[in-house]
């Protein structure tokens, strides 16, 4: 397939006649063209990202606490490594039932959803005293994770104004590494059943805050018998002096024309025009994790402590830090430089760092005996790894995400998100499975692996991927089509 034309995503999306509508109090909407304040976008986004906040402190749990719940349980390493997986597996769980959750009960509904059995893990985790409790509560944290990580991102695209589209919807990922650094940070500190225990905090706060946000104002018109409700709610977000007309038509013709679609079924995802939308979401995803971010992430301190640093913790902690403060460059940069751009030099930087990790531990399975080789090793083990987790956060880290949000139309974005978000999970509990395994088969091997499927990232971008920056859900859906 040849490199996009950009430009045809300028097509607009028909914009029929709206009556004027008013809110609860009867209060009139403001002067026409005022743009009103996002300020209250931007807070249900901060409220929300507690949800990735508890993503990535589930990710990040396992890099610590190996040692310890090894010791502590009597594991073996292939024990604990089904530990380290089996998050991914209940997210894949969660994943299959996340699209159809919350086209019925809502995107904060959804949220709801996956708070109770998430929180009910670590509980378990807490308390557990042998393999089988540990897995249970483990799978039940990812099952909440599954619906958390397809509910979030769908939530802050439908709220979020075209022009802050991509800066909201970087706040998914911010919110993963933080999430993770936290994991790092405890475990500096905590005993592991604390640290689990720790992990009940920002879903209990995510689930407390959903009854202060509206509801998702695309879910609430394409849900239908919400009119008051949907007003009130886009208001809000716009600001109480915005004109709402031009984005409620925008709204209430998508979902006119999306009603007009059957409900999505599997075989609906055969439908060609759907194939491209399909291609970047899933494919993106896959290659996000067969790039080898979750095995960096779950076994960073194995990483670390193989490659001969003495307190392989506090450099996990380093690198988490640095995914954070990356993470927000790339959301000042997102609705600048476009995804396009940010996907390829990410995905670039990937293969480039991943070589060189895989070379670092070429040259130390070299040495036979201890040198003065060892710190340069050591050394370029770890900068490489900084860059490693630089790159994947300038754009194959959160754009994944954004993307999938952003490409579906909207009677299948359930579905079609709930795959997309099952394909990441799939992949993800794969790799996380077998990178013990795939270490001691070679560690330089494993890591030029990685490299080469990050330097095939570079060409699907370039053959496949729109720019859609600048753009509202409805114009992309047009383009599409």
């Amino acid at each position: 397939m040849g490199v996009v034309d950009d430009s045809m995503l300028t097509h607009k999306v028909r914009q029929p006649l709206l009556s004027n509508h008013s809110s609860g109090g009867g209060k009139k909407k403001g002067t026409k063209g005022h743009t009103g304040s996002p300020d209250f976008a931007v807070a249900c986004t901060l409220l929300v990202a507690l949800g990735p906040i508890s993503f990535g402190f589930s990710l990040g749990y396992s890099s610590p606490t190996q040692q310890e719940i090894i010791n502590t349980l009597n594991l073996t390493i292939s024990q604990f490594s089904m530990f380290g997986s089996l998050v991914n597996l209940g997210a894949m769980v969660g994943a299959i039932v996340s699209g159809k959750i919350a086209d019925y009960v809502g995107r904060k509904g959804a949220l709801v959803v996956a708070s109770v059995p998430h929180l009910a893990g670590w509980i378990i985790t807490v308390f557990c005293e042998d393999v089988t409790s540990l897995y249970v509560g483990r799978v039940l944290v990812g099952f909440g994770v599954g619906i958390i990580s397809f509910a979030v991102p769908i939530y802050i695209a439908e709220i979020a104004p075209r022009q802050l589209r991509g800066f909201l919807g970087t706040f998914n990922q911010l919110a993963v590494t933080i999430g993770i650094m936290l994991a790092y940070l405890g475990g500096l500190f905590l005993q592991w059943r604390l640290l689990a225990a720790t992990g009940i905090i920002p879903c209990s706060l995510l689930l407390l805050g959903l009854f202060f946000i509206p509801e998702s104002p695309r879910w609430l018109a394409k849900a239908g018998g919400h009119d008051e409700e949907l007003v009130m709610a886009l208001q809000a977000l716009r600001g109480k002096d915005a004109d709402i007309t031009t984005e409620m038509n925008e709204i209430k013709h998508g979902v006119e024309e999306s009603m007009m679609q059957p409900e999505a079924s599997l075989g609906d995802l055969c439908d060609r025009k759907l194939f491209r939308p399909l291609l970047i979401a899933v494919g993106l995803q896959v290659l996000q994790q067969f790039g080898g971010i979750n095995a960096i992430m779950f076994y960073a301190g194995a990483i670390f402590k193989s490659a001969g640093f003495a307190n392989a913790n506090i450099a996990s902690f380093g690198l988490g830090s640095i995914q954070v403060f990356m993470t927000a460059v790339a959301a000042s940069l997102m609705d600048k430089a476009g995804r396009r751009l940010l996907l390829m030099v990410s995905a670039g930087g990937m293969a480039v760092s991943c070589f060189l990790v895989g070379f670092s531990f070429y040259l130390q399975e070299q040495l036979t005996h201890p040198s003065h080789m060892d710190t340069f090793v050591s050394m370029l083990a770890l900068i490489s790894l900084l860059v490693y987790i630089i790159s994947f956060s300038l754009g194959m880290g959160a754009i994944p995400w954004i993307l999938m949000s952003e490409v579906f139309p909207s009677h299948v974005r359930g579905l079609a998100g709930s795959l997309a978000t099952l394909a990441n999970w799939s992949c993800a509990w794969a790799v996380t499975m077998t990178f013990n395994l795939m270490l001691e088969w070679s560690a330089s091997g494993s890591f030029w692996v990685f490299a080469a499927e990050c330097a095939l990232t570079v060409v699907f971008v370039v053959a496949i991927v729109p720019e859609t920056r600048g753009r509202t859900l409805e114009e992309i859906e047009a383009f599409f089509k």
